[in-house]
Order: C-alpha cells, then structure tokens, then sequence
C-alpha cells in the first residue's frame, strides 16, 4: 500500500464521514418556541422538572460532608495523627466550600443590585466564577506553604467530596 493509496483511503473515509453526520443540518422544526400559556400548562404538568434549589444547601452540605470525614479521619487514624489527619481532612473541605460561599455571595449581590440587567448578571457570575477559581489556587498554594505538614490524601478526599455535592443537588433535585 502506496503513499497514494493511503491518502486516497483518508479522503474516501473523510468523506463517508461527513456524509453520515446529519446533526450538522438544522432543520426548521428543530425547536419549537412556546406560548405562555403552552408554558405555564407544562409547568403545572411537571413542577419537579422547574423546582429550584437553594444554593446555600449545597454549601451547606459541604460543611456537612467536611465535618464528617474529619471525624471520621479523627475516629479511625491513629493515635499520633489523629490531629493531623483531622486538620488536613477540615483544610481540604474549607478549600472545597469557602470558594463556593464566595461566589454564591458575589451572585446575591448582584441579584441585589440596582442595576440588574442581564449583562450585568452574567458579569458578576464570570467574575463570581474568577473569584471562586483564584481563591481555590490561593488556598491551595498558602496551606501547602504555610503548613507543610498536612496530610494531602485526607485534604484531596475532602476536597473532591465537597466537589461532589454540586452532583448531589442533581439527585436531590
């Protein structure tokens, strides 16, 4: 098999490939923009589907989370760790929940604000989200500098647990 045939094969594959993908066509009754009434009839129909969350339960239930696997790393390590396994399991959840307390008060300022305007809401949730992602960097880097004795597998358990709870609130939902 030649350099030619190969090339030959790429370009025949390329093109039965571009042949079967339909999605890249949109057609016209693709979506359907619906009435007031249309909307309010679903709705009535299906309310669990339009329920909303409160986000402070999710912070809170990474507190939750994060006092539980402390005491459970306090419960279960041994007698010489005990206080530095539970230290660190209580660092990796104040990492996981103090950036998400902060953006969720950047978000119910803006909602406060005076000047709300959608622009201006989606302006405070990138910057919200900026603020959450610097503070997670920063915590991160000054505990490891600042406290070189941590225990980095509780700290990364706790940490990736209250991560979690962003999933859980789609089953609690």
């Amino acid at each position: 098999m030649g350099p030619a045939d190969l090339v030959e094969k790429y370009f025949v594959n390329r093109e039965r490939l571009i042949k079967k993908r339909k999605w890249d066509e949109i057609e016209d009754d693709s979506y359907k923009t619906l009435s007031k009434e249309e909307m309010d009839a679903l709705r009535s129909a299906k309310p669990r589907n339009f329920a909303s969350m409160n986000a402070w339960w999710i912070v809170s239930s990474q507190i939750v989370i994060t006092l539980l696997i402390a005491a459970a790393c306090y419960v279960f390590s041994s007698p010489a760790d005990k206080s530095v396994y539970t230290y660190s399991a209580l660092v990796g959840g104040l990492i996981g929940f103090l950036p998400s307390a902060l953006f969720l008060m950047r978000i119910e300022a803006a909602k406060k604000s005076v000047k709300s305007s959608p622009g201006g809401f989606l302006a405070a949730v990138v910057s919200g989200e900026f603020i959450k992602i610097l503070a997670t960097i920063v915590l991160f880097i000054g505990f490891a500098l600042k406290q070189p004795d941590l225990k980095w597998i509780p700290l990364l358990v706790t940490y990736l647990a209250t991560l979690k709870c962003y999933l859980l609130a789609w089953f609690w939902k």
